[in-house]
């Protein structure tokens, strides 16, 4: 479906019904499938034949969803997963191992942060972070003879950092290293980073894509473009063969449009096994057919919502890319000129007290971990999915103690604003 336009791809991609086939994507629900002879199932194991033999490593429910999200980014391969953070994880250890280091935008979700700056580093993989608004030497003096990767967010959650995607990926690219860029907030919808030089694009499905709060889950899209022969020495587990798997080398047998997808497969999933159920891959494929129709509400919403908190007098501070006098104003209109997500983040007088105080008082807006729903919810990060970072660590990632990150819903905007209203009215 390439040519179509997004919105056709969120509805009808990834699954065509043949001739009295279902309509809808079937949830196939089985461990495992049954085959003639041992002789094919041989040739599955090999890699030499395409089906399915254990739903650890592969199910058709779940690829049918994840070839959905492929054509929406763009790329050539993609895979589900169990969550966001073992994308996340997938998408870094798949290239780098134990003695490699990566370069990551310092302005990331403070769970994934965790991931890299305390368990891959026990795994013996080194990170180093960097301002998401570094100059082009700074960036450029982080890297490693033995980096492997480059690691970044559309826009940063909670911080709202709009990533400069053709910077990081200009520098990524001279050092012989993809850029992964996980895409959460934007959505494919807003932006497709695989347009802007980003090589691996990662998903916490678990939100806008599912968008109900319904099902936790991940994914992984490879561009295709990366060339992983090209850069061999840098990237062994591809371009050397895997003893593993019968000593496939995964760059030679499935060129670069399919290496980096079938070894995540065929060896993490295999090995890991953070494996999403049918039914989960259901229920998203149910809610990324409305996700075209929904991020634009939830942007015109957070839009409503930031103009009216950026003239309180109780608000200290707001910041959303759509609003004129932020920052990332120009940089949001270059990447995403159609919105960027339904976040906003901003400061109440008064500080944490402050802050805890509204949000103890707030009716229509729930506090929640969650984000990116279809029904609005806030949270204090500083209190809750940052909470493991001291006090430089929180600046650094953008995450002020007195930070709420506010979603917005697809409920009415008036209404929102009538809440927030009422519970500043109470400090």
């Amino acid at each position: 479906m390439s040519n179509y336009k997004i919105e056709t791809k969120c509805v009808q991609g990834g699954y065509t019904p043949g001739n009295g086939e279902p309509r809808q994507i079937p949830i196939i629900q089985s461990t495992t499938f049954k085959y003639a002879t041992s002789e094919y199932m041989g040739k599955l194991f090999d890699l030499e034949a395409s089906g399915y033999f254990y739903s650890r490593l592969q199910n058709p429910t779940c690829d049918s969803v994840a070839a959905k999200i492929c054509e929406m980014e763009g790329g050539t391969a993609a895979m589900l997963t169990s969550s966001g953070q073992a994308a996340s994880f997938y998408s870094v250890f798949n290239i780098a191992t134990c003695g490699d280091h990566v370069v990551a935008s310092s302005a990331i979700y403070g769970g994934t942060y965790n991931l890299f700056a305390v368990t891959m580093k026990k795994m013996g993989i080194d990170f180093t972070f960097v301002s998401p608004d570094c100059t082009e030497e700074e960036l450029n003096a982080a890297f490693r003879p033995n980096t492997k990767a480059v690691f970044g967010e559309t826009i940063a959650n909670p911080a709202l950092i709009v990533l400069d995607i053709e910077k990081f990926a200009n520098a990524a690219h001279a050092h012989g290293v993809p850029l992964i860029i996980d895409n959460t907030f934007a959505t494919p919808v807003n932006c497709r980073p695989f347009e802007w030089g980003a090589d691996i694009v990662t998903h916490s499905t678990t939100k806008y894509m599912d968008g109900h709060g319904a099902a936790v889950g991940g994914c992984i899209v490879d561009s295709g473009k990366f060339d992983w022969m090209a850069h061999k020495e840098k990237f062994p587990g591809l371009c050397t063969p895997d003893d593993s798997y019968h000593g496939i080398t995964y760059a030679e047998k499935f060129g670069q449009e399919g290496a980096y997808i079938t070894k995540a497969t065929a060896q993490l999933m295999r090995d890991f096994g953070s494996t999403p159920s049918p039914y989960s891959a259901f229920l998203l494929n149910l809610g990324l057919e409305s996700l075209h129709v929904r991020m634009k509400r939830h942007c015109e919403n957070a839009q409503a919502v930031a103009e009216y908190l950026e003239k309180h007098p109780k608000i200290s501070w707001v910041n959303y890319a759509g609003l004129p006098s932020n920052q990332y104003y120009e940089r949001a209109k270059k990447y995403m000129p159609n919105g960027t997500c339904g976040v906003i983040s901003f400061g109440v007088k008064g500080g944490r007290t402050g802050a805890e105080l509204m949000m103890k008082n707030l009716k229509l807006a729930a506090i929640e971990t969650h984000v990116a729903d279809a029904r609005t919810c806030c949270l204090h990060p500083a209190n809750a999915t940052h909470r493991q970072m001291n006090e430089e660590e929180l600046i650094a990632a953008g995450v002020p103690g007195d930070l709420i990150r506010y979603s917005c819903g697809i409920e009415n905007a008036e209404d929102l604003i009538a809440d927030l209203e009422q519970a500043l009215a109470q400090i």
